[in-house]
């Protein structure tokens, strides 16, 4: 069953009042302020749409986090039976410090339909819609993938571009890029923002791929499912409290990798409003008594996919 398609501009009024009193603290070097503040508007929000609205990714279990916790029920109880994924603010270190690419995000699916995944890493790769399926796998080298992808866009390997977390975790694939002479887009954070990338060509952008986390990975792959790109994970267990962790909500394979129907089951909603600019959207700005804002919105069955700019009044 689809979603009603009313909730996309519902959605969207939910990351763009986070956005905007997250905004408040651009520059301030409060990444903690930054965040409770977009908290806080996101769940007021929340709790005004008619739906029993449960949160499957949030800020933390129960005991760890007083707001936006996993197992939280949101919404005037009445209406579509929806789980819920959200970051408030994906790089809480952009805001504070006022750099590009600070969001606040969400995803919304019906009830068991979209993918509980535990707080620890995972590995993904993603390219854009005009990459045939089976032309790149988590499970193919490096080397194998960019191949692949070359063939599969008809370009040069020089002429690709790929994205990843600058992170010592990736040196080898750095090297190996390297190695090969192709393009990277370095980023210091913002994990979804980065898979965005590869969902249009004018972000430059054909491949995005490392480990990052899995919360993360379940947003991105809202906003890649409904732009009908190729998304693939695998979930990443070093501890035994993780192992636990994911047994508890129902991992049995712990090498299994997943691809998109698995973490998204049917229709989905995902909204991303920019907090401070960005590539692909850009940050609240201020203009006496209203404030302009972009979001980053898509839904799969009407197969909408497009950014929205809006002026709204400060209360």
């Amino acid at each position: 069953m689809a979603l009603d398609k009313f909730l996309v501009e519902k959605m969207r009024a939910v990351t763009t009042k986070a956005a905007f009193a997250a905004s408040k603290f651009r520059g301030l070097n409060d990444k903690i302020g930054a965040d409770n503040a977009a908290v806080d508007a996101m769940r007021v929000e929340l709790n005004k749409i008619d739906m029993l609205g449960r949160v499957v990714i949030g800020e933390g279990e129960l005991d760890e986090a007083p707001m936006l916790y996993i197992g939280e029920e949101l919404g005037t109880k009445k209406g579509f039976e929806i789980d819920i994924a959200v970051d408030p603010v994906e790089g809480t270190n952009f805001v504070a410090k006022n750099l590009p690419g600070g969001i606040s995000v969400l995803a919304i699916a019906e009830r068991n339909n979209l993918f509980h995944a535990p707080e620890t890493y995972m590995e993904k790769i993603a390219v854009g819609k005009d990459v045939e399926n089976g032309a790149v796998d988590l499970d193919f080298s490096i080397e194998k993938n960019l191949k692949n992808l070359a063939d599969a866009k008809n370009k040069k390997l020089e002429d690709l571009t790929v994205c990843l977390l600058e992170r010592d975790r990736h040196k080898e694939i750095i090297d190996k890029l390297d190695k090969m002479k192709i393009n990277k887009k370095l980023i210091s954070d913002g994990d979804v923002s980065g898979a965005l990338y590869v969902t249009n060509d004018k972000f430059g952008v054909d491949m995005f791929i490392g480990t990052g986390g899995g919360p993360e990975g379940v947003l991105a792959a809202s906003a890649l499912d409904a732009n009908e790109c190729f998304f693939q994970c695998r979930f990443i267990f070093n501890e035994e409290n993780e192992i636990k962790r994911a047994k508890e909500m129902g991992i049995r394979d712990l090498q299994k990798k997943y691809n998109l129907s698995e973490i998204i089951s049917g229709d989905s909603i995902f909204s991303a409003t920019g907090i401070t600019d960005g590539d692909i959207i850009k940050g609240i700005k201020v203009d006496g008594k209203s404030y302009y804002s972009e979001t980053l919105v898509a839904h799969k069955d009407s197969k909408l996919f497009k950014i929205i700019r809006k002026k709204d009044e400060i209360i």
